[in-house]
């Protein structure tokens, strides 16, 4: 095929190099989409989550979406409260989330985070968390322990005193902890709720859905650049004799 007196005439490297490099940019450019799509359906569980409060129960915990407003009545173990390592404030300050176990009246340990308090001066100067045993409603959002964006191992303290410093525990280390069961998840205090600290709930995730797609873009840009230079260099100018 010959255009303005330039020869089309590919070598087959290049085709196949572009083919492959074109694929791949393509399937990387949906999966960000894919991506994008999955933390905006987060977003809007979050916010359909809050429509309904349910009455939370050691039968119903396990089968409880994400995010589900719940209530629940009983009262604080104050004997045994966990603090989660690493966990930064909303302006990013270091500091410990507050996991306090909560024995609901109908039986059974919630774990309910009472949110975040700013470190010490030293790892061993832990902040005063204290609260009463006095029973109360609790109310707030039903979600999983937090979990590491890189799962590594980490030494969590051996002190048995208490609050115990935890880095990303998980349910069966907790159970280990308190020496009994405890229901999946925990319930983030709502932040007009007492004895509570700052708590700025919302869908977690690192970076929101726009991060996705600025991505997308990029790679099917790629994709076309690929595309475009490949084919400036296949029309080879013709050779007249």
């Amino acid at each position: 095929m010959s255009i303005a007196g330039r020869r089309f005439s590919p070598s087959i490297f290049a085709t196949v190099l572009v083919v492959l490099g074109v694929a791949a940019f393509i399937r990387l450019g949906l999966w960000q989409l894919h991506r994008a799509a999955e933390k905006e359906a987060l977003i809007e569980r979050y916010g359909s989550g809050g429509e309904t409060t349910l009455e939370l129960t050691a039968a119903t915990a396990g089968s409880l979406p994400q995010y589900q407003h719940v209530r629940a009545a009983g009262h604080y173990d104050t004997t045994h409260q966990i603090l989660l390592d690493n966990m930064p404030s909303q302006h990013g300050q270091p500091g410990y989330r507050v996991v306090t176990p909560f024995e609901l009246a109908a039986g059974g340990t919630l774990l309910v985070d009472r949110g975040w308090v700013p470190m010490g001066r030293t790892r061993q100067d832990l902040p005063s968390v204290a609260v009463d045993t006095q029973s109360r409603d609790i109310a707030g959002r039903y979600d999983s322990l937090p979990r590491p964006g890189i799962a590594m191992s980490a030494k969590d303290s051996t002190d048995s005193a208490w609050p115990r410093v935890l880095n990303y525990p998980q349910q069966q280390q907790v159970e280990t902890a308190l020496g009994r069961p405890v229901l999946p998840g925990v319930l983030l205090l709502d932040a007009e709720r007492p004895d509570g600290y700052e708590r700025a709930w919302q869908a977690r995730f690192q970076f929101g859905p726009e991060r996705h797609l600025a991505y997308a873009v990029q790679w099917f840009g790629l994709a076309t650049a690929a595309i475009v230079i490949y084919l400036i260099v296949s029309f080879r100018r013709e050779q007249h004799r």
